[in-house]
């Protein structure tokens, strides 16, 4: 029989009818921890009440009207991202994936109107993650992103993550437009860029007229213990794709910009029919005047460090199952030495929830929002799926 939905995903058995903070109800009545908040989308749980009430006003209001007119909401989550970061512009989208695409055209189409029109070059590296569209696997370049889907779009070079060498000669090269990098891949296996070789970059970046792309999508939004996670690092981007938390749940990206960088998107230059939705934008002001407050990542701060010390005791305790704790608040990954798909698996039996990565690694996304009770039944959780795995001590 032909699946009615297309067979590109190999789905847990499980089936979530309620979700409320941390917990996920499936429709037999389990409750599991939830680890993965939807690969870091949940930024704030489920159910959040001030998400929920925002968005039932604005269901109440207008849902849609298209950018050809202005939009309230859209205002205002520009207005405060621009408070809150770099940016002097933002444009909106419903994805990350969608926030690629307008990064990769954004950095050439500034280089053309510089009269440099073959400076169109955007350097990546392994390990990268930047969506799955054309521009998005291209950029990542791996094998199985990219296998059966030629002919690719040009104009990337690969190189290999922490090659500093390699990369002072690529950005010298004349035709390279930008360089676009995660400060923490998460589908790479939780690499973190430590913050000298981002600044670094960042240089680079400055002595060659270089622009830099951040791709902030899964490290961004509060889930390293600061509003975007390279602002550890004491720099700013040129251009920075965002979207997963910024929604809380609900579908909803941008492309953040400097206004020398998005210099060259004039009217006409691009568009989205959703994109920018007063649903998606009510939503995501309020996670943003959430997320933003000093007090809020301030807990971010202190329960990523509860979470991590538990970690590494556990990692001390199951040898035969984990390798080693990396990441960054809360965005951290368990290096397995078991298959890490066998202890997702192990997690699923005894009701939490993780998410697989490359490298190995388990990937630990948790509502930034969780209790101190949740991170210890977490960790008590994570304890039992590693002893059936062969872990005791």
């Amino acid at each position: 029989m032909i699946p009615s939905i297309l067979p590109t995903y190999s789905r847990a058995p499980l089936t979530f009818v309620k979700g409320e903070g941390s917990w996920l109800t499936t429709d037999d009545g389990r409750r599991l921890l939830d680890l993965g908040a939807g690969i870091a989308v949940n930024a704030l749980g489920h159910a959040h009440p001030a998400l929920v009430d925002v968005l039932t006003q604005q269901a109440n209001a207008v849902w849609h009207v298209s950018n050809l007119y202005n939009i309230p909401a859209q205002q205002t989550l520009a207005d405060l991202l621009a408070e809150h970061t770099f940016a002097d512009t933002s444009f909106f989208t419903n994805s990350g994936t969608e926030a690629c695409e307008l990064a990769v055209k954004m950095a050439r189409k500034y280089w053309y109107e510089k009269g440099q029109e073959d400076r169109t070059t955007i350097l990546t590296f392994s390990g990268s993650f930047h969506g799955r569209s054309s521009a998005g696997i291209a950029a990542a370049g791996s094998e199985k992103m990219v296998k059966g889907f030629g002919p690719l779009l040009p104009g990337f070079k690969h190189l290999e993550f922490g090659d500093h060498d390699a990369l002072r000669a690529a950005i010298a090269e004349p035709d390279v437009a930008a360089v676009m990098v995660e400060p923490v891949q998460g589908e790479g296996g939780i690499r973190p860029l430590p913050d000298a070789c981002l600044k670094g970059l960042r240089d680079l970046c400055d002595e060659t007229g270089t622009l830099m792309i951040l791709d902030e999508v899964q490290c961004g939004m509060g889930r390293t213990g600061k509003l975007f996670a390279h602002e550890w690092a004491g720099i700013t981007p040129d251009i920075m794709m965002v979207a997963k938390g910024i929604g809380g749940g609900f579908p909803l990206g941008a492309v953040l910009a400097t206004e020398e960088a998005a210099s060259g998107m004039t009217v006409g230059t691009h568009g989205s029919t959703y994109g920018g939705n007063p649903l998606a934008c009510a939503v995501g002001a309020k996670v943003v005047e959430l997320i933003a407050d000093a007090d809020f990542l301030a807990e971010v701060n202190r329960k990523a460090a509860l979470l991590r010390q538990g970690l590494e005791g556990l990692v001390a305790s199951h040898p035969s199952v984990f390798e080693a704790v990396r990441g960054s608040g809360l965005m951290l990954g368990l290096k397995c030495v078991v298959p890490c798909g066998d202890f997702v698996a192990a997690g699923f039996a005894n009701d939490v929830i993780t998410v697989p990565a490359a490298d190995n690694v388990v990937r630990l996304l948790p509502a930034l929002n969780l209790s101190d009770d949740d991170i210890a039944e977490a960790l008590t959780r994570l304890d039992n799926a590693a002893a059936e795995l062969g872990g005791v001590q």
